[in-house]
């Protein structure tokens, strides 16, 4: 039986691919540390991996072990990584060196599976036709502001620089859906009735449903591509606003007041929470880097590579999305 590994499988986006590919037959294996929550991953069929890939000791003595008894992965889908942190030294510290630990370790032992499909972000190319509105497209240069984006291109040119490592890169822009957390706020917030949003220009906003990021990903199993990378969107623009009303709608159009605040009051803000966070030491989801992502203003992304090459079709447009992704939520009493 194909043998499948996904990495951060106890996360939003991991737990959906682990569903997609027992749905497909495979041998799946979800990697986590020994502390991660299993609520997303209680179906029997799954198997267990423990890497700790704080070290690359352990990550070595882990795969070792796996190679003994029940020799390669087929595919790996590395989706481990960190979103938000404290010290934003921590995101070249996990998404960055913890990978590049990883890919080492599979090539030393031997193990470099078919496939290494990496989860990257739209982030990698930072604020880009602000002033045209153009989709961002591959050929274009990638200069990220944010932390977290860079610590994913570094990423992004390690595996580029290796002679022949099958990679397959996808960038999707914002994913929404089922489990996930930080849009989440946005639905409770109003629910509260109360919308905020920031910034007096006009923002082109890109989405894509953690279903379709899913599709995506295993099209480019089916495709066997390798050494390419992908933009993933619904392939819609969206304006400031369609998120928002969307959610009010399904949420049976309760009154709420729609905020709009000056992004140097979002900046203060940002940085005030981060302090704050770095004081308790605890994750904000309100931060520098935040700020710079609110305060983008063109997230439209070229996808007609994926649609061509991989065949993608997105299922989910965002009124669909926000209408699954709600019911969700009430189901499971978030809201």
């Amino acid at each position: 039986m194909t043998k499948i590994l996904i990495t951060g499988a106890s996360g939003f986006i991991g737990s959906f691919i682990v569903e997609e590919a027992l749905s497909q037959g495979y041998k799946t294996y979800a990697g986590v540390r020994r502390s991660s929550s299993r609520r997303y991953l209680q179906d029997e069929r799954i198997n267990f991996l423990e890497i700790d890939f704080s070290s690359k000791q352990s990550i070595v003595e882990a795969l070792s072990n796996f190679k003994r008894d029940n020799g390669s992965f087929d595919y790996i889908i590395h989706c481990a990584g960190v979103t938000k942190c404290i010290n934003k030294e921590e995101f070249i510290e996990v998404n960055y060196l913890q990978t590049k630990n990883f890919v080492d370790s599979l090539s030393e032992l031997e193990m470099v599976p078919k496939q290494f499909i990496y989860i990257s972000t739209l982030s990698v190319f930072g604020p880009i036709y602000e002033q045209t509105y153009q989709p961002i497209a591959e050929s274009d240069q990638r200069q990220p502001n944010t932390a977290y984006g860079l610590s994913k291109l570094k990423s992004e040119q390690y595996l580029e620089q290796m002679p022949d490592f099958p990679y397959v890169i996808f960038r999707p822009t914002g994913v929404y859906g089922p489990r996930e957390g930080d849009y989440f706020l946005m639905i409770k917030s109003i629910k509260g009735h109360v919308d905020f949003s920031v910034g007096y220009k006009r923002q082109d906003i890109t989405f894509v449903y953690v279903k379709d990021l899913v599709q995506a990903i295993f099209l480019a199993i089916d495709k066997k591509v390798n050494r390419r990378a992908y933009f993933v969107s619904d392939g819609q623009v969206y304006s400031s606003r369609s998120f928002s009303d969307l959610i009010q709608h399904e949420l049976g159009d309760p009154f709420v007041i729609h905020i709009k605040s000056p992004l140097f009051v979002l900046k203060v803000i940002s940085l005030c929470a981060e302090f704050l966070s770095g004081l308790m030491k605890k994750t904000s989801t309100l931060n520098s880097d935040k700020y710079k992502i609110m305060k983008q203003r063109n997230w439209q992304c070229d996808i007609s590579p994926t649609v061509e090459e991989l065949g993608y079709v997105p299922k989910y447009k965002l009124d669909r999305g926000v209408k699954e992704a709600v019911s969700w939520y009430k189901d499971e009493k978030w809201i």
